[in-house]
């Protein structure tokens, strides 16, 4: 946790912050470095600042590469699809192979450690949704520290919007998985949710400084939160708190947010003969704490089951649409998490919809009487059909 900054190095974040570039991104972080008192307190944030700065210098290198014109390895792929879910594991475990056997991906596959160096995206198809399985370059102890591709696959996972932890099942599938947490938790990615949440929104100039607490901040109250952020020259930001934090939590953030990722666990290579013992150890170890989807890429076993699995991890609904006065509905729907409104879909569809919404029908089997009138704040299901009426 950050400690004891002196105003100086706290003006120093405040010019990382409003940087224009990447380039001028790692000069102001070089700065903020030096002049960071260096103790216990502080290795933590100089480990994750030295990250960010490796990141950038990539992103620089990836630009550069850009206007040349020589090709090199995307850092980030682009989203497509309903969800990104980012493939992780250690080398060997199968991870290329179970790109290409259930997406459109054509990769390298071979037994040789540590092929894939670079992000590998492919298209699975589930029902009427696409979900984007990108494999990173394999993780490995030290990947949190710049190892290898290390921070690049780190990257890739705190983007997504779940993750796959692959594990091989002709070995101890528990020490796999203990690699991969240790790296992600000291990347602060997390899969299981944490007890508190602090989201800054940086605003324009002159917007103010605004919190929204939806919960509880153990060591001190809404003006503590804006005296520190405003030591950090924040004064225009809206800061949304949930659960229960602390200022330390708060001040956290600032540098880097702690994010949540669902996750779910592909136990590959169930036809090994070890593979029966290990499972049920991992299930063990668990204890129904993330889902696991045991498969065999070779043989092609418990494949059809991952889409379900990853529906339901990443907690979707599938909305259907239809304009006014006619009886057919969209064959490709919206996907929304759970527990997002009939607004929601609206801003999805277009911002004009929300600006001039009327009303909404909504078709759904839950409802007594279909279709029925709603408002903007009303909560859609799975499989709900909705028709939009503006003014």
């Amino acid at each position: 946790m950050p400690a004891n900054l002196p105003p100086e190095a706290k003006d120093k974040w405040a010019l990382v912050e409003s940087a224009r570039n990447p380039r001028e991104k790692i000069i102001r972080m070089q700065e903020f470095l030096s002049v960071v008192p260096k103790h216990k307190g502080t290795m933590k944030l100089c480990g994750r600042i030295k990250k960010k700065i490796a990141l950038l210098r990539k992103e620089v290198e990836e630009q550069k590469q850009k206007r040349t014109g020589r090709s090199g390895p995307k850092l980030f792929i682009e989203k497509e699809g309903a969800a990104q879910v980012a493939l992780l594991g250690l080398t060997n475990v199968g991870k290329s192979c179970f790109l290409s056997v259930v997406t459109n991906a054509n990769v390298t596959i071979s037994p040789v450690a540590y092929t894939t160096i670079k992000p590998e995206p492919g298209i699975l198809n589930f029902e009427d949704m696409q979900f984007q399985i990108v494999e990173a370059p394999a993780i490995m102890q030290g990947s949190s520290e710049g190892r290898a591709w290390g921070l690049q696959s780190i990257g890739i996972a705190r983007n997504a919007d779940g993750i796959i932890l692959m594990v091989d099942l002709s070995y101890d599938p528990i020490s796999q998985l203990k690699i991969i947490l240790s790296e992600l938790e000291k990347a602060r990615v997390l899969i299981n949710k944490p007890k508190g949440k602090v989201d800054i929104d940086r605003r324009y100039l002159g917007a103010g400084l605004r919190v929204i607490l939806l919960g509880k901040i153990i060591d001190g109250n809404i003006q503590a939160v804006k005296s520190l952020l405003r030591s950090y020259r924040i004064g225009d930001a809206l800061v949304r708190i949930s659960g229960e934090v602390t200022l330390d939590d708060v001040e956290d953030s600032i540098f880097e947010s702690t994010v949540y990722k669902p996750a779910v666990i592909i136990a590959n290579k169930l036809d090994s003969k070890e593979a029966k013992n290990n499972l049920k150890h991992l299930k063990s170890y668990l204890n129904e704490g993330i889902p696991i989807v045991p498969i065999s890429c070779e043989n092609k076993l418990g494949l059809k089951n991952v889409g379900k699995v990853l529906f339901d991890t990443l907690d979707l609904i599938r909305i259907y649409t239809k304009e006014p006065g006619n009886r057919q509905y969209s064959s490709r729907p919206f996907t929304l998490q759970r527990g997002k409104t009939v607004a929601d879909l609206a801003k999805n569809i277009h911002t004009d919809f929300k600006r001039n919404f009327a009303f909404a029908k909504v078709w759904s089997k839950r409802l007594k009487f279909s279709p029925q009138k709603v408002g903007l704040n009303f909560e859609l299901d799975d499989g709900d059909v909705v028709e939009i009426h503006v003014n």
